[in-house]
């Protein structure tokens, strides 16, 4: 069966393949392979200028052409290098070959082409590579995190004053507005977003076994640790770790996807309250004409845009859960099970991609009802009883709790039942009118002032 977008067995080349089409450039085989022959190349490069009596410095007008290799790399020079793989059998020394022989029109070139892959193991390249798509995907998730920030205290702001009825426990309790409920999610993604970016993204060009071993034998005189710091750092952008095996333990890998899968839980629990506030019906959402609710109930608006966001981040939290719990593990120096595991980067950020899309989408639609709101704290008067009992101990009235509690527990309680109370209480004049011009729509503390600080 021809491959298409109908007949893709996963979802995010077939039904997601729009939200996901920014990662093929990161995360796909193609990408993988042209990050290879970007790190071969800048290796070869800064070789050349390392003073290897063998090794000629490679001219200015040849450095341009090899990295024009990777800048101009294409499908077809892709399928080049999986057809020189069918023989080789291995992906990397495909890679090596293939630049070689994009080397032998020029003699200069021809005569450095055995320094191309010069001392590396094949996990140089392949860790080096994985770090260098690490950190165009990490830049794609927190545009991504960033624009639902920017949204999210967007609400904050617009509905700073808005007041709305907690519900700890599922139960009536003191009244936040519902701006200020925005700007608490605000306030862990920024710091969830900080700590995604803090993350320090290492590689390693060390041989073998992470001991310089064909390097020192070859050039014993040369201090390869600096060298190969110089390529990771200055070439390569990346940050350099010094003792590895033959693969680069992933730790850093374990950082990062723990830190994405933290901020992903956290839009998972955004999901579930605006979920629930619609069920509630503080928010209404924006019509799409010719949109179905249900195949058979025509009144129904279902929030499917936070339903699908929570199934897809949750896809992918499971991913980076396992990803992070099992990249650190290598038998001895070395063990295969990272290669097959690594190949799937792209499908837990593309999960996740998913989820932020979907969670974008109803974010756009939500329409705050402030009747139902009303409504809510108007029929909700025992919440006050928080405010009337915490100035009763400020005066020193015995019990006030149990005196709150007995009143207003498990009781439909009035405007006029509170107020009553309140005017039999011995406390000063101007104590008892604060807490009789009280409305549970009053009763916000400064929520107002912390969402608009946010």
């Amino acid at each position: 069966m021809e491959l298409s977008a109908l007949t893709a067995i996963s979802p995010l080349d077939g039904r997601y393949g729009r939200q996901t089409s920014v990662l093929r450039d990161i995360f796909s085989e193609f990408a993988l392979m042209r990050a290879r022959v970007t790190v071969e190349i800048e290796w070869l490069i800064a070789l050349s200028k390392f003073n290897l009596p063998e090794l000629k410095p490679i001219s200015e007008e040849d450095q341009t052409y090899l990295r024009s290799l990777v800048s101009n790399f294409s499908l077809e020079d892709c399928k080049a290098i999986k057809d020189i793989e069918a023989t080789t059998n291995h992906d990397v020394k495909a890679v090596e070959y293939w630049i070689k022989s994009k080397m032998k029109h020029d003699e200069a070139l021809a005569s450095a082409s055995e320094f191309v892959h010069f001392g590396c193991t094949s996990e140089d390249i392949n860790n080096t590579s994985h770090a260098l798509m690490l950190t165009q995907g990490r830049e794609i998730i927190c545009s991504y995190l960033q624009a639902i920030i920017e949204k999210l205290k967007t609400f904050a702001h617009d509905w700073a004053d808005v007041p709305m009825l907690a519900r700890t426990h599922g139960q009536h309790a003191s009244p936040t507005t519902v701006g200020k409920e925005m700007a608490n999610v605000v306030a862990r993604l920024e710091n969830g977003v900080q700590c995604i970016e803090q993350v320090k993204i290492l590689a390693k060009m060390n041989g073998a076994v992470g001991n310089y071993n064909a390097h020192s034998i070859a050039y014993p005189d040369k201090d390869w640790p600096t060298f190969s710091k110089d390529v990771i750092e200055n070439h390569l952008h990346l940050n350099f770790n010094a003792y590895t095996i033959q693969i680069e333990p992933h730790d850093y890998m374990a950082e990062l996807f723990n830190a994405i899968t933290r901020i992903n839980t956290v839009l998972i629990d955004l999901d579930r309250d605006i979920w629930g506030y619609i069920s509630l019906n503080y928010f209404k959402q924006q019509l799409k004409e010719g949109e179905v609710g249900s195949s058979t109930m025509p009144h129904k608006v279902n929030p499917i845009d936070f339903e699908n966001s929570e199934g897809n981040l949750g896809l992918a939290n499971s991913l980076f859960t396992f990803l992070s719990q099992k990249l650190p593990i290598s038998r001895w120096q070395r063990d295969l099970t990272d290669s097959t595991v690594l190949r799937n980067l792209g499908v837990a950020f593309g999960y996740s991609l998913v989820g932020y899309s979907s969670l974008q989408r109803g974010l756009g639609k939500l329409r705050l009802n402030e009747d139902a709101l009303k409504a809510d704290l108007d029929n909700s008067w025992e919440v006050l009883a928080e405010a009337i009992q915490t100035v009763m101990r400020r005066y020193g009235v015995p019990n006030p709790y149990e005196q709150l509690k007995a009143l207003t527990r498990g009781k439909g309680i009035t405007p006029e039942t509170l107020h009553e109370f309140v005017a039999k209480l011995d406390i000063p004049k101007e104590a008892k009118a604060v807490l009789q011009k009280l409305t549970p729509g009053t009763y916000t503390g400064i929520a107002s002032k912390l969402a608009k600080d946010i």
